[in-house]
């Protein structure tokens, strides 16, 4: 792995970190939103993320099981963003303005809890990946003045 390529890692990285902030958003958004049925109601999105890496390994046919765990990875990349499946929250409250024929009122599966956690996490994944970036750039400035 060359020093350059780390610049291509940590800027795929810092994509995919933008993507869950986007999703976090969006969840703690409408994480209030009310609906009166089950279809139309909002559900947590969260983004699946996936290891991209480098060309089949040389190697041969033998492999072993863990050939695949030995190759370097190239970055990341958001294979899509999926609604969570969890159970939506059912509230009694008849005077509601949206509440079915029942008097149900259907309440999102967001934890704003988890998403503020959450949010803190991508957060500070994205600084790291900033972080990485101007460490391989002051890296290579000092590998430009050793010829000095």
């Amino acid at each position: 792995m060359s020093l350059s390529s780390v610049f291509n890692i940590a800027g795929s990285g810092m994509s995919a970190q933008t993507t869950r902030l986007n999703t976090v958003a969006s969840n703690i958004a409408n994480a209030e939103t009310v609906s009166s049925s089950l279809d139309q109601t909002y559900r947590a999105r969260h983004p699946v993320f996936a290891t991209m890496f480098q060309g089949a390994q040389s190697g041969g046919s033998g492999g072993s099981l863990f050939e695949n765990q030995d190759a370097a990875g190239q970055g990341v990349q958001v294979l899509g963003v999926v609604e969570d499946q969890s159970n939506l929250e059912a509230r009694y409250e008849p005077n509601h303005p949206a509440a079915d024929a029942k008097g149900y009122v259907y309440y999102p599966n967001v934890n704003v809890v988890e998403e503020m956690a959450d949010m803190i996490s991508a957060s500070r994944s994205f600084q790291t990946n900033a972080e990485m970036m101007n460490t391989a750039k002051t890296m290579m400035q000092k590998v430009l003045t050793l010829g000095q």
